[in-house]
């Protein structure tokens, strides 16, 4: 298992003849935009922090786990947005840690706004190889002997535009392919980037009666060389306090069922869980996700309408 762990790890990294996707996994992407897009900084019109945790492959030693904090706000009559995103992903012996802040100028048109987006930050890649029992005689292996510590500053952007019913967003939050590591022996030799990532989103609501109300979204993800990934999801909300969905992850064979409460006017919660088909179903057959986030400021009178993105 320790060397499906770390082929895995080196695979969604290297670069000699493949490519992988590299960026955490979201289920509950609708909730986390900022993590997708710096554009999104400012959004909701209040200061809203979202805290988001994500086990993937829960019965699979060393698979991975994420965590992300976010934190944005409206200014200057919310023509600017700020943001802040700090993360950890772990898999195996690796991990990546990284803080990024965001800036959105947002502008206002007859039916929406437009945000266009910066973002900058940096990013601590970790490889602790030489912890790595190869097998009961713990063997030498040139592969596993160095460790890596990798800093890496990077910068990226995004457009996203919304009304009360409908967004759609692009996004390129890294725009530095910067080297991770580089491993040579007499026969191959092995390079480790970041590779750059295209992200699309887009979503819309309609009411399906006075207290019913459905609401689509897909995420489009792509990496050079890698297969194209896509998630479609369908949420129903019931009285605008809780939701109800599917996604689909194309690409991934991933069927994922999640659940939203609007606790109150301030807190929302949600859960969400994998279940992986064909030959992911090998690897682990679920993982979890949870998320809360909170907004504050929140007055009463400025609120027109609930926010669904």
């Amino acid at each position: 298992m320790r060397y499906f762990i770390f082929i895995l790890v080196i695979f969604s990294t290297v670069n000699y003849s493949a490519y992988g996707q590299q960026d955490p996994q979201y289920s509950q992407y609708m909730f986390n935009t900022l993590a997708v897009n710096p554009a999104y900084a400012g959004s909701r019109d209040v200061v809203s922090a979202t805290a988001l945790f994500r086990k993937q492959w829960v019965n699979t030693p060393g698979s991975p786990a994420t965590g992300t904090f976010s934190v944005d706000a409206p200014f200057k009559r919310e023509r600017v947005g700020v943001g802040l995103v700090a993360f950890n992903d772990r898999i195996g012996v690796t991990s990546t840690s990284g803080v990024y802040g965001s800036y959105a100028f947002r502008i206002r048109l007859k039916k929406g706004t437009l945000a266009l987006g910066l973002q900058a930050g940096f990013s601590q890649f970790k490889a602790d190889y030489s912890s790595v029992v190869l097998d009961q005689n713990n063997q030498y292996d040139g592969a596993f002997v160095s460790n890596v510590n990798k800093f890496m500053p990077n910068f990226g952007g995004g457009v996203y535009y919304k009304t009360d019913k409908f967004y759609l967003g692009l996004s390129l939050p890294r725009f530095l392919d910067n080297g991770m590591f580089k491993k040579s022996d007499a026969a191959v030799t092995i390079q480790s980037y970041q590779s750059r990532q295209v992200f699309l989103m887009g979503g819309f609501v309609v009411a399906l009666s006075q207290d019913v109300k459905l609401k689509p979204s897909t995420l489009i993800k792509y990496v050079q060389g890698a297969p194209l990934q896509m998630d479609i999801n369908a949420n129903v909300w019931f009285y605008d306090v809780v939701a109800a969905g599917l996604s689909y992850r194309a690409g991934a064979g991933t069927l994922v069922s999640m659940i939203e409460i609007q606790a109150t006017k301030q807190i929302r919660i949600g859960y969400a869980y994998d279940a992986g088909f064909g030959k992911i179903r090998s690897i682990g057959q679920s993982s979890h996700e949870i998320m809360a986030r909170y907004e504050f400021g929140y007055v009463k009178a400025k609120i027109l309408s609930p926010r669904y993105f």
